[in-house]
């Protein structure tokens, strides 16, 4: 996949949470930009690699050298999945947080949840 390609990606992925967070006070919109470009890219990056999981697993068979009987190890792309989820978590947990709660399905906390 070529980088403009995965750029579109990304801005369609943008478009999409800032319609998700479109109701997020005006005085709080400049703040969240950054987050929700964030949380775009980190989406993308989480989707590519979970097709590479799929496809290549999550541990491969190491070998540190020829006289060492090769060993399963968690996949690095499996390592940085889970961090890069934790962070994306985070951001999403963030910006739900700033959407008043009258603007929720609910009007309550544990909609939240729901994003």
């Amino acid at each position: 996949m070529d980088i403009d390609e995965r750029e579109e990606r990304v801005l369609k992925e943008q478009r999409r949470i800032t319609r998700l967070f479109k109701d997020i006070p005006p005085n709080k919109k400049k703040v969240v930009e950054g987050l929700i470009v964030q949380a775009a890219r980190l989406r993308i990056m989480l989707d590519d690699a979970w097709n590479d999981i799929n496809e290549n697993g999550d541990v491969e068979l190491f070998q540190q050298s020829s006289s060492v009987e090769p060993y399963e190890r968690e996949r690095p792309v499996a390592k940085l999945f889970n961090a890069r989820d934790g962070a994306y978590q985070k951001i999403m947990k963030q910006l739900s947080d700033l959407v008043p709660d009258t603007q929720m399905p609910g009007g309550n906390n544990k909609s939240r949840d729901l994003l």
